[in-house]
């Protein structure tokens, strides 16, 4: 394979969600010709909102500000479990300001580090499915903390604080549910070695800020709201997602999830359904559950396959078991409420 189709494979398999969308999105123009009302499909507020969120988490990760922070507590832990609970709770506090995707690029190859270093590589998998769903529930705590929640928030167009109350039972019982699995967590003595300098470079700063910018992310937006669009001026499917969906958004919203992840399933349910509060539970709590419910699942799952091949097989399990226990434990939450 010469180097050009490789680098092109590449772009395939990791940005599948965005070529996907595109294809999705041309198809739908068939249907619907091109006119100005394309622009009207495109929640600007969104974009603008996303685009300036990537900017400052870039700033952040560039200056390595929470990865110093984490390693200054880091030197007060003394033993396993503390430190399993430390590197979970890490993910969930930072998800609700730098995103439940950038929370986990940055956290778990640290904690897979940090376990290497004190030689519990056995507890790997059950802190990285506990960080994952850390993350995803820290996600719901502000609507600037993951992708489909800066969606919802644009489109509903509610105050903070009642986006955090919709959120507030399921966001408590996943706190339960995480305290209780860490008591698993062998409470052995360890002694933490020290680690190696964090170098920070302002050498084109600016630069590398603006290129580590998930411009991908933004134009696979921008294709979902033109399929979106279309499919709502396509007689056919509006008929039929709007008998599906309305009055059915929370189970719509988990369905829809665990088949093409949480970020198309809240852009379509949005847009066929103003029951917001609905929609917002459905797709925070259908992040749970299979690989492909959220982008963070994926984004865990390739970072410790790289690191731990022989671990993909017992980590799918895990977090599969795990995740499907909580979806279920939320959805008795909502039917209960």
């Amino acid at each position: 394979m010469d180097r050009l189709t490789h680098d092109i494979f590449n772009l395939l398999r990791n940005e599948a969600i965005f070529f996907i969308s595109l294809i999705l999105a041309v198809i739908s123009c068939f249907f619907v010709p091109v006119n100005m009302d394309y622009f009207n499909y495109i929640n600007w507020d969104t974009i603008i909102l996303l685009l300036a969120i990537m900017i400052v988490v870039e700033i952040l990760k560039n200056l390595a500000v929470f990865e110093i922070l984490v390693r200054k507590l880091l030197v007060k832990i003394a033993d396993t479990r503390h430190l399993v609970l430390f590197l979970v709770f890490t993910c969930f506090f930072s998800s609700i300001f730098i995103t439940n995707d950038v929370s986990l690029i940055i956290f778990v190859p640290f904690c897979i580090l940090a376990l290497k270093k004190v030689g519990r590589d056995d507890l790997i998998i059950f802190a990285v499915s506990l960080q994952t769903i850390a993350a995803n529930v820290g996600c719901m705590v502000l609507p600037i903390g993951a992708p489909h929640n800066i969606v919802l928030y644009t489109a509903a167009d509610i105050p903070f604080e009642l986006f955090f109350m919709i959120l507030f039972p399921y966001i408590l019982v996943s706190l339960v549910f995480l305290a209780v699995l860490s008591v698993f967590v062998p409470k052995d003595s360890i002694d933490l070695p020290q680690l190696s300098k964090i170098e920070v470079s302002r050498e084109n700063f600016f630069k590398r800020v603006f290129i580590g910018v998930d411009y991908y992310l933004l134009l696979t937006f921008i294709c979902l709201f033109v399929l979106i669009g279309n499919l709502e001026n396509i007689a056919f499917f509006s008929s039929l997602f709007g008998k599906w969906i309305v009055g059915n958004e929370v189970l719509c919203g988990v369905g829809l999830s665990q088949i093409i992840s949480n970020v198309p399933a809240a852009m379509l349910l949005s847009g066929f359904s103003n029951n917001y509060a609905a929609i917002i539970v459905g797709i925070n709590i259908g992040g749970l559950g299979t690989l492909i419910a959220s982008m963070a699942n994926l984004i865990s799952y390739k970072i410790l396959a790289r690191e731990h091949k022989e671990f993909k097989i017992k980590y799918l399990c895990l977090f599969s078991a795990l995740n499907v226990i909580l979806l279920i434990i939320l959805l008795g939450v909502y039917f209960l409420g």
